[in-house]
């Protein structure tokens, strides 16, 4: 029988040529033998690639990265940023050396890694951007805040003891706005604004109305004095917190410039947008002696002492504008309501931990969460008119734009922030000797998973940026593992509760 009739009929031979070695010779004759198909086969094939042309593009790349041979490496990447939604690429190696004999200890590097790259947290607080880091930002800002009320983190427990406050501060009024209140704006005798617009509105309204925080008329607004304020509410806490520290020393009856030698005022404060777009301030104060929160405060150092201070503080200072033709000169204050809310150990005010979580939940809202702006900066005027918003903040956005183009405002760089109306501070700040840092919290973290240097090792980095983000399959993936571990941190709270509940 012929050498092709003794073969399976699935089977048939395909001859190539193939050189022995690099050094040269003359090409052989070899045989391989490949699969052949039957119809069925090529039938079963065919369907099963019609199969996935008709899947969402997310699970056809999520199939494609299942059957990778690295897949439960990068799994393990994955699962190690948290499930981070844009993680950033990196690529590069770390050598760590014996101080003394030089001898490697230990060598990494990403050519073995899937697609020879890192991935690693993008760190990002806002939830819209990345829950996964969102949540873990929130909870550094919880203990961050939570450290300065009762102790912890390097600060000593005494500070629970201390003259405390939660402290409120609104910006003014640029004009009436709806609110979510009952008979939003009811007025008698006042029939309408001198464009034609009803005074008042007897509407009530559900606080996910649309309407909460629109003008009642968009020409009587002030937009100019909105996004100014905006702009320079940053200097105004600045002022704040010097004149809390002058009404204080003027209250002891010291010097003003020697308070430093005689108590030290901490703070951490976060920024939160209104339902008009406007930007008010929750604040920690704390008053302490003046080495900080290892030394106690003077006998004149009183909760009440420290309460008047920020009620006077919060209406006399004022910031003025830079002087401009079309403007002119603007004097910007705090608004009107002010809240302070004494911090005691008895139980008699806000708790500290709902203190510091409130704090922590508002520094991972976005600007784009609030409805009161965008979480990226827009680069044309042209932009402006495309962006999901309403048409109130729309109007901030082309006020923020106008006056970003007059050379009295070019050091404010309005058109760089136009995104979130104007405000440049950051939402969350603190004075140096208030608690903890994010650093420490994170080298904590380190310390705790055994990502720490050890003694008397060199550690040679050579790292560099090669991208970031996932493909569809992967973000797809990367979703399910953050929504997986933040169950089961929230199974085990819930355990650990039930745990001291039974105690």
């Amino acid at each position: 029988m012929a050498s092709h009739e003794r073969r399976s009929t699935h089977e048939r031979e395909r001859a190539t040529n193939h050189h022995p070695s690099r050094f040269g010779g003359p090409p052989r004759k070899v045989t391989t033998i490949t699969p052949e198909f039957t119809p069925a086969d090529r039938r079963a094939v065919l369907d099963r690639a019609a199969r996935l042309r008709q899947l969402p593009e997310a699970d056809r790349d999520a199939i494609r990265i299942a059957q990778d041979p690295q897949f439960p490496r990068w799994l393990q990447q994955i699962t190690a940023t948290g499930g981070c939604a844009h993680p950033v690429h990196l690529a590069g190696s770390t050598t760590t050396l014996d101080g003394t004999t030089g001898e490697i200890l230990h060598y990494y590097d990403t050519r073995n890694e899937p697609g020879e790259r890192l991935h690693v947290r993008c760190r990002n607080r806002r939830a819209t951007v990345c829950p996964a880091c969102s949540r873990l930002h929130a909870g550094d800002t919880y203990h961050l805040v939570r450290a300065g009320l009762l102790g912890g983190k390097s600060v000593p427990a005494d500070v629970r003891n201390r003259p405390r406050l939660f402290v409120t501060l609104t910006g003014p009024s640029f004009g009436p706005v709806h609110k979510a209140v009952d008979n939003c704006r009811p007025r008698r005798g006042a029939a309408a604004c001198e464009h034609g617009r009803p005074l008042g509105c007897g509407a009530v309204h559900a606080s996910n109305d649309r309407l909460v925080g629109q003008p009642l008329c968009a020409d009587c607004y002030d937009y100019t004095g909105h996004v100014l304020w905006h702009a320079h509410a940053s200097k105004l806490w600045d002022r704040f917190v010097i004149e809390v520290r002058r009404r204080l020393a003027s209250s002891a009856g010291l010097v003003q410039s020697r308070f430093a030698q005689h108590a030290r005022l901490s703070f951490a404060r976060v920024a939160e947008y209104q339902k008009r777009a406007a930007v008010h301030v929750h604040a920690v104060v704390r008053l302490d002696g003046p080495n900080g929160p290892g030394d106690e405060p003077p006998a004149w150092g009183t909760t009440g002492r420290l309460s008047g201070a920020v009620h006077a503080s919060a209406g006399r200072v004022r910031v003025h504008t830079a002087y401009g033709p079309a403007v002119g000169e603007l004097e910007l204050r705090w608004g009107a309501q002010v809240d302070v809310r004494p911090l005691r150990v008895d139980g008699d005010g806000p708790d500290d931990d709902a203190v510091a979580a409130y704090v922590a939940k508002y520094v991972t809202k976005g600007a784009s969460e609030t409805g009161a702006g965008l979480d990226h900066p827009l680069t044309t005027y042209a932009d402006i008119e495309t962006v999901p918003v309403s048409k109130h903040v729309r109007s901030l956005m082309r006020t923020c734009w106008r006056l970003g183009g007059l050379p009295e405002y070019e050091p404010l760089n309005l058109r760089t922030w136009t995104h979130t109306l104007g405000y440049r501070g950051h939402i969350l700040t603190k004075s140096r000797a208030y608690s903890t840092t994010y650093a420490a919290l994170r080298a904590e973290r380190a310390d705790h998973m055994g990502y720490v240097d050890l003694p008397d090792v060199v550690t040679e980095r050579q790292w560099r940026y090669v991208g970031s983000g996932h493909t569809p399959g992967a973000a797809l993936i990367a979703a399910g593992i953050a929504d997986d571990l933040a169950e089961s941190r929230r199974l085990g709270a819930e355990a650990r509760r039930e745990g001291e509940w039974g105690r």
